[in-house]
């Protein structure tokens, strides 16, 4: 829980590395986790043109908006990612890169290796500190690649999440999505608890392709409560306009941080007397209780949410 709880990516949202336009305007976004795409959304004559761009956008410091910069790169095996990689491993200013199409552990290998030879080091006898290491997501969309995460999972410690990618599950599996996204249950179900068993910090959801108007936000509002009540933590957006919902809909919201407050404060007291199970209004409170509720508050804690002040109101709170 706790790694899950400290590492927010509530919002990815994917940006074309070869507009300039629009990788002008995800600068001036509040958002998690912006990932400059070299792959779906560009053509073939225009990656190198993307790689160019996201070079020289990561030699500067991040927006003031934007926490976490990864980059999705193509898929291994396609001829493009060595180059892709290359382009932009050593930039400063990157947290993570975003794997495409991973069937199998020897994909994440390839990647994981890559990084640990290319990403630059300081010298021996300095004092500077080592860069932090580049993260890695990777991208579920086959029968394979779900056939295999309990390899993927464990294939290295630089993993740090998965993202289901539901249109190429579709197509490999010949399925026809429906509002209800019934047709992906089993796979959804299957990544949120591989990436829990491994202890994964994010699981991020598959992309809302309803994008504009009162009926696309009420669309990925729930998709995005829906995926949150299976167990994910965050969700792809390929718009601006998702990004606050998504954002909004992951966090803890009010009446949850108000519960965990109540429940730490008072379970605090509890053990002071000894006690490992009370009540709070008429409900039993243990250990795993008390763990959900201190989880709920370190996430909020790192959305912004002002903790300290919470357990101030409720400071008196008793165990019944």
């Amino acid at each position: 829980m706790s790694s899950a709880a400290s590492v927010v990516r509530r919002a990815l949202l994917y940006v074309p590395g070869s507009s300039q336009r629009m990788l002008a305007k995800a600068r001036e976004l509040t958002v998690d986790c912006v990932a400059y795409d070299l792959e779906d959304s560009v053509t073939m004559n225009k990656k190198a043109e993307a790689r160019a761009n996201l070079q020289h956008l990561l030699a500067h410091p991040k927006a003031s908006g934007t926490k976490k910069c990864a980059v999705r790169i193509n898929a291994v095996g396609s001829g493009l990612e060595e180059d892709d990689l290359a382009a932009v491993c050593t930039a400063p200013n990157l947290d993570t890169i975003i794997i495409p199409k991973v069937n199998s552990a020897s994909d994440l290998h390839w990647a994981a290796d890559f990084l640990t030879h290319n990403r630059p080091r300081p010298p021996s006898h300095t004092s500077t500190p080592p860069s932090q290491p580049i993260k890695i997501l990777a991208l579920i969309e086959s029968a394979r690649a779900l056939s295999n995460l309990t390899s993927i999972c464990q294939a290295t410690p630089l993993l740090s999440g998965l993202i289901f990618a539901a249109e190429d599950f579709a197509l490999d599996l010949s399925l026809t999505r429906t509002p209800s996204l019934m047709e992906f249950l089993y796979a959804r179900s299957a990544i949120v608890t591989a990436a829990r068993a491994y202890n994964l910090p994010s699981a991020i959801d598959l992309v809302c392709t309803s994008l504009r108007g009162p009926d696309g936000q009420r669309t990925m509002e729930e998709e995005c409560l829906g995926g949150k009540g299976l167990g994910f933590n965050g969700k792809q957006c390929i718009h601006p306009d998702q990004v606050a919902v998504a954002q909004k809909a992951f966090a803890p919201h009010e009446k949850e941080i108000e519960w965990a407050v109540r429940v730490v404060v008072a379970n605090d007291k509890a053990e002071g007397r000894g006690r490992g199970a009370w009540t709070l209004d008429g409900k039993m409170i243990d250990a795993p209780v008390v763990g959900k509720a201190k989880g709920i508050l370190t996430r909020a804690g790192v959305c912004g949410v002002d903790v300290v002040g919470m357990r101030q109101k409720w400071r008196d709170q008793k165990p019944e």
